[in-house]
């Protein structure tokens, strides 16, 4: 008897643990999804004050935080209307493909450095931008894929030219 009476006290804990378990699924199982999304961070977020998603960028070891201009709406306003830019700041433009670059700086009124990329982060080419200057500033090159702004100097000053590789830049 007393075989049964364990037998029947087993089964009848399952069915309560297996009761109690599904009073908590829903509980489970958006935890469970937390958990999941918690993992899936990129190195892009949206950090700058300016609601804009930003990436850290390597150049010969110094760090740029560049807010990224992936989208036409975000590029063409790009650093506009901005009374300063932090000294390790900057903005990183997508141009969508290889192509000729060109610049200008309407309503800019922070003096900007500008290095024109490849597509593997080659620096090809750095010009220096004065604000509120409507001339564009044209890559000689057709290979363009990638435009980082800067405080005017701030390649200089980080003794970083032509050839420099620029790492950490995120895909669309």
């Amino acid at each position: 008897m007393t075989r049964k009476t364990s037998w029947t006290s087993f089964i009848y804990r399952l069915r309560t643990m297996q009761t109690q378990a599904q009073n908590h699924v829903p509980t489970l199982l958006i935890l469970c999804i937390m958990l999941g999304f918690s993992g899936c961070r990129d190195s892009v977020e949206p950090t700058s004050p300016f609601g804009l998603q930003t990436a850290i960028l390597e150049i010969n070891g110094h760090r740029v935080n560049a807010e990224l201009a992936y989208t036409p709406e975000v590029s063409a306003r790009g650093l506009m209307f901005r009374d300063k830019l932090d000294e390790t700041s900057g903005m990183l433009f997508d141009l969508g493909g290889p192509r000729q670059a060109s610049f200008y700086m309407k309503n800019t009124r922070i003096p900007l450095s500008i290095a024109y990329l490849n597509a593997d982060g080659t620096i090809a080419e750095i010009y220096d931008m004065h604000p509120l200057n409507l001339t564009p500033i044209e890559s000689t090159s057709d290979r363009i894929t990638h435009a980082l702004e800067v405080n005017q100097g701030w390649f200089s000053k980080n003794n970083i030219k032509v050839g420099a590789k620029v790492l950490g830049i995120p895909k669309e």
